[in-house]
């Protein structure tokens, strides 16, 4: 923490629930930072790392989202309000994405690779279409899954407001809207035109993963991966993995942070 504690600060990310990094030791914010932070500026390290995930791609591309540079960037926003949020600050109020990397494909496409981390996460039904909060979100989200090339419609759009399946959902418009508006997003989305949405979770985390009865009626008695691929078109542009096999690309290259990471998460 003592190393990416002033970074966060100097490049003005927002933690999560407040302006300081929680206490709480199941942070999934703090996971992420925990796991990846380290390797950030080794750009061998992180195209390794990503072709762990899936083997596609030829290199890693610097970042401008920061004062360093960087190949991997964190609480991710895009420049212009895409998503209707009225708001466009890292680490709150608005869509984000908890790390970032942005990668050329073996076709020579650039693609954005976001990454949602989770550790002990699990979610109470909740209606997020529900009451006045409801109808805002409707008004901002409707008209942009209809118009997905990625989700899919239902009669209904009620997983869409349930989570986790709500944030996926807008990280997935997230990155659509940002290649569909590339020309006026910061420079380094300017090259994009395919994305890559890795989730990393715990295979521990059976709470999050496993069939939840509580899940939307339409999918009920699914785990969440079945659930969500229920909802995509395009089942290769998600991806789940648990931290460990993430980094296990990497153990030999950085033995001090695997056997930190074995002992404190793993």
């Amino acid at each position: 923490m003592k190393e990416w504690l002033p970074w966060l600060e100097e490049n003005n990310i927002s933690w999560w629930g407040g302006h300081k990094p929680t206490g709480h030791t199941l942070s999934s914010q703090v996971a992420c930072l925990n796991h990846l932070f380290a390797i950030r500026k080794d750009e061998k390290a992180v195209l390794k790392m990503l072709n762990g995930v899936r083997n596609e791609f030829k290199r890693v591309l610097p970042l401008d989202c920061d004062k360093d540079k960087q190949f991997i960037a964190f609480e991710v926003v895009s420049k212009e309000d895409h998503l209707n949020e009225e708001n466009s600050t890292r680490g709150t109020n608005c869509t984000s994405v908890d790390a970032f990397i942005l990668a050329e494909h073996q076709s020579g496409d650039k693609w954005l690779i976001p990454i949602e981390w989770k550790f002990t996460e699990h979610y109470a039904t909740e209606d997020k279409s529900q009451g006045e909060k409801g109808k805002t979100r409707i008004g901002r989200y409707n008209e942009l899954i209809k118009a997905s090339e990625q989700l899919k419609c239902f009669e209904n759009y009620k997983v869409y407001y349930q989570e986790p399946f709500y944030q996926l959902m807008r990280q997935t418009l997230w990155a659509e809207q940002i290649i569909k508006h590339k020309e006026t997003e910061a420079e380094c989305f300017q090259m994009a035109n395919d994305f890559l949405h890795i989730h990393v979770i715990p295979q521990q985390n059976e709470a999050l993963l496993k069939p939840n009865p509580r899940y939307p009626y339409k999918v009920s008695g699914r785990g969440m991966e079945e659930t969500w691929r229920s909802c995509l078109k395009d089942q290769s542009k998600y991806v789940i993995i648990s931290p460990e096999d993430l980094l296990s690309p990497l153990k030999n290259l950085y033995p001090e942070l695997t056997n930190y990471l074995q002992a404190r998460y793993w």
